[in-house]
């Protein structure tokens, strides 16, 4: 049973977060021609295309989006709810490309561990960089995000759940408290 439900980030917040990162992606990338935004289904799928929107809006570039399904590649398969998996879509070869796997929310740091097994079938990137809506800590393996929207210092029993227009009809960034 929930106990409360707190807003971290509002519409707006979401997108003058998005518009932020999507400026350090820009500047980080000495080449936005080699870069691809790979999206972690299921909303990091829409956050990398809504940061590839910006990026062009801010540079007048495209970049290139992918989508790329995890499931297969988790090694805690036991302990999550299972869907059925999504298609992978990447439209070019990750050698020698400029990677941020984008997410919505990292934790544990275990799916994300997971998309760089998936990535490694895809080719041999020159740079893997990870970019999270929000970094809520408790990791389990040494990872950390180059670009992050919101640090949330959070309790173990405690969700952060990130609701996104495209997918839930509306943008919201929640905890919510048992």
């Amino acid at each position: 049973m929930i106990n409360q439900i707190i807003e971290i980030l509002s519409a707006d917040e979401i997108r003058r977060t998005l518009n932020r990162l999507a400026s350090q992606v820009v500047e980080e990338a000495p080449d936005l021609s080699s870069v691809v935004l790979l999206g972690i289904y299921t909303r990091g799928v829409p956050l990398a295309q809504q940061l590839a929107t910006q990026i062009k809006h801010i540079e007048q570039q495209e970049v290139t989006v992918g989508a790329i399904d995890i499931t297969f590649y988790r090694d805690d398969l036991d302990k999550i709810q299972m869907r059925t998996p999504e298609r992978t879509e990447i439209p070019v070869d990750l050698t020698g490309k400029t990677v941020i796997l984008v997410d919505d929310v990292i934790y544990s740091g275990r799916t994300i561990r997971a998309a760089l097994n998936a990535v490694a079938e895809y080719g041999r990137p020159e740079i893997v960089k990870l970019l999270a809506l929000v970094d809520r800590g408790h990791r389990q393996l040494p990872i950390h995000p180059d670009f992050v929207g919101k640090v949330l210092p959070t309790a173990k029993d405690e969700k952060v759940k990130v609701y996104l227009e495209s997918v839930d009809g509306r943008n919201a960034v929640e905890l919510r408290k048992f």
